[in-house]
């Protein structure tokens, strides 16, 4: 009886940094805990996706195209110094086109697509890239992203950073209840399905010992307009990126 009423004060005590599990939970007294760390970096690599798609009764003629198309978009990419194996080309895809007049189907054609990527280090590189392609319906950009080179050393430090914060709080909660600090009985990356209703992606923010509370995210990608007339980029700027991991950690309390 005296177990049942500690874990049912420490489920009260511990919202909104621990709830309890509805699975997978071990019979004796324990705590659930949640660690997160957040950090923001500047991106500092760009990449962007170019589509190619041409139509036409000549499957020949809207290969040309295509094939012309891709030439001069690889040009571009060279010329604004594409990163070294950042290149990328899809095959070319061709199948027929139909269109739909007065409710009947009607085969306007060959269409073959084809897709090239690249990413570069500076964004004033995307900037000419963009200022010098005269787009249209059968060349135009699909997709402008941004990323951060060293974003894997990032998370493993934000990974070690989560798991002391999931300790740090289990041992503050403990020490609040006079109790001791048991072993680690499971931990993990993937967010368990709760109890009393809260489900894995509401689980409420952490703000304990070594928490970080993460600010609004901010957008991920370049915002990118372009005149339509001529192709300029009229403005591009890239934003900050917003790193996060979070562990989950259940400890047992010694008896």
């Amino acid at each position: 009886m005296s177990n049942m009423l500690l874990w049912s004060s420490l489920l009260l005590a511990v919202a909104p940094q621990a709830w309890g599990q509805a699975n997978s939970l071990p019979s004796q007294p324990h705590l659930l805990v949640k660690g997160q760390a957040q950090r923001e970096v500047v991106p500092d690599q760009f990449g962007i996706n170019v589509t190619l798609r041409s139509i036409d009764k000549d499957p020949a003629a809207a290969r040309d195209r295509a094939q012309a198309n891709a030439v001069q978009i690889l040009a571009a990419f060279k010329a604004q110094h594409a990163l070294r194996d950042s290149v990328q080309a899809s095959a070319l895809s061709i199948a027929p086109e139909y269109k739909y007049e007065n409710n009947a189907r009607v085969f306007s054609g060959t269409k073959v697509e084809r897709s090239l990527s690249a990413q570069f280090t500076s964004l004033d590189e995307v900037r000419r890239l963009l200022g010098n392609l005269k787009t249209s319906e059968e060349l135009q950009v699909s997709g402008i992203t941004t990323s951060y080179k060293d974003e894997a050393a990032v998370r493993a430090e934000l990974k070690r950073q989560a798991a002391q914060q999931t300790r740090d709080t289990a041992q503050k909660l403990a020490d609040s209840y006079g109790v001791r600090l048991g072993g680690l009985y499971t931990i993990s990356e993937v967010a368990p399905n709760f109890a009393y209703g809260v489900q894995a992606g509401t689980w409420p923010g952490s703000h304990g010992s070594g928490g970080l509370p993460g600010p609004p995210a901010p957008p991920t990608d370049i915002q990118a307009n372009a005149r339509a007339a001529d192709g300029l980029a009229e403005s591009l700027e890239a934003g900050s990126i917003t790193l996060s991991e979070n562990v989950y950690a259940i400890f047992l309390i010694a008896q």
